[in-house]
């Protein structure tokens, strides 16, 4: 049997902190808000796999409470939750990604994204995909108050 699950997140920017995207640190002036490292491209895919299995999200796995979650590398948490899928019958079959920002370009980014994404799922990189795109200046994104992820994540159950 097939499932689809979909992700998204979104964060705001902040000062003094790293913008990391898809384990990326991608040098710009201000990073992410957020209990983590803030990765909302890894946050929308760990939702994406989390609603294809019908299991709980990640504030309910990883809650932003929890003082163990501080600063956490969101690709460690992106692991633990394939490995989740794994545990409970589940294959990664294919997931494909789309990270709205306005600024920094991301396109020279894409692909260590990809890599990053798909070695923390134990997938290979062709099984992932990732889009950057602005929003035409609208929205807090286009006002570059944040940037917004979207995902699908594709499973099978074995």
């Amino acid at each position: 049997m097939l499932r689809i699950g979909h992700g998204y997140d979104v964060h705001a920017f902040a000062e003094g902190r790293r913008l990391i995207l898809g384990g990326v640190d991608i040098p710009h002036t201000r990073g992410l808000d957020g209990h983590s490292d803030a990765d909302v491209l890894a946050h929308a895919l760990m939702d994406a796999l989390l609603g294809a299995m019908r299991a709980e999200d990640i504030g309910q796995l990883f809650p932003d409470t929890d003082p163990a979650y501080k600063g956490a590398d969101s690709l460690k948490l992106l692991a633990q939750v394939a490995n989740l899928a794994r545990e409970r019958g589940y294959r990664i079959c294919d997931c494909d990604c789309t990270v709205a920002a306005q600024a920094p370009k991301l396109a020279p980014h894409r692909q260590a994204m990809r890599e990053n994404l798909a070695a923390a799922m134990g997938v290979p990189v062709d099984s992932v995909g990732v889009k950057a795109t602005t929003t035409e200046r609208l929205g807090f994104v286009g006002r570059e108050e944040g940037i917004a992820a979207w995902a699908v994540a594709l499973l099978e159950q074995v």
